[in-house]
């Protein structure tokens, strides 16, 4: 069995400073790293590492940043058969990692917004498609179409929330947010109500999907299709930043089903990839 990822590649400028900058300031940092990224890159990536046989569909530019995405998808096992090349830049993006391990960034999105549909086909045994919100939100009812032809789940990791249709987003079979992007979704301020309470909101608005809300170092919480919530607590470890969790963690879910764990199970397990990389210096 397989999984196909569609999503972005952004070639990461990634900067180390004490704080986010305030409006109109210039804030010295410390150090700055360049590295590969996109939240479909990153998916991929983390499930390939993680056991799992995945393909990639998504488009990159004519330029170095192009070739060297191309180049760490093949060195991690991934296969890029399915990746479109345009005229136009890659995708990039620059982010801040606070002291803290939190962090702030901005993506250029490039060539990443051209992702021709008529393209895209499933790899073989392919079970799972996974996409996220860093595409062109139209290609999502026809990944719908491509999974439903193929009888694999479509999973959406919603991230940016903005910009999905209500009625695509119908479609999806599991659905995976951070407690920001369920609020988004849910049309409520992001404090004004708990994990559960976020995914029994998501639960009325999706109601064929299973969600997975990730809740930080409050751990996950999740519920099938129709059923009650669980959650699941964070492992605790020393942060160094958490920049790329959000991606392990999908990852690695989506490899521990594809080899057959039960959901708590894989739950665990992408709980504890995403611990074991933020706790880890890069």
């Amino acid at each position: 069995m397989s999984l196909l990822v569609v999503g972005a590649l952004h070639r990461d400028v990634v900067v180390r400073a004490p704080r986010l900058p305030r409006l109109d300031e210039t804030l010295k940092g410390t150090e700055v790293a360049y590295r590969f990224g996109g939240k479909g890159g990153n998916q991929a990536v983390a499930a390939a590492r993680a056991g799992a046989r995945v393909a990639f569909a998504g488009r990159i530019g004519a330029d170095d940043a192009g070739r060297a995405m191309r180049a760490e998808l093949v060195a991690a096992g991934v296969d890029v058969t399915r990746l479109q090349e345009g005229r136009g830049a890659s995708g990039m993006s620059v982010a801040i990692t606070e002291a803290s391990g939190g962090y702030g960034a901005v993506i250029i999105s490039g060539e990443n917004l051209e992702i021709d549909p008529a393209a895209l086909t499933l790899p073989a045994g392919c079970r799972i498609v996974l996409a996220q919100n860093e595409v062109d939100p139209g290609l999502l009812p026809h990944l719908a179409r491509l999974a439903q032809a193929g009888a694999a789940e479509l999973w959406l990791n919603a991230a940016p929330a903005a910009g999905l249709a209500a009625d695509a987003l119908r479609k999806v079979d599991v659905l995976i947010v951070n407690r920001l992007e369920a609020a988004d979704l849910a049309g409520v301020t992001p404090d004004s109500l708990d994990g559960a309470g976020l995914t029994r909101a998501l639960q009325a608005l999706v109601p064929r999907a299973r969600i997975l809300v990730t809740l930080g170092a409050g751990g996950v919480a999740h519920a099938a299709t129709g059923r009650a919530v669980e959650h699941f607590a964070a492992s605790s470890v020393e942060i160094v930043s958490t920049h790329g969790a959000g991606d392990m963690f999908v990852g690695s879910l989506a490899a521990a089903v594809l080899r057959g764990d039960g959901w708590p199970q894989a739950i665990r397990f992408a709980q504890r990839q995403a611990a074991a990389l933020i706790s880890t210096p890069r």
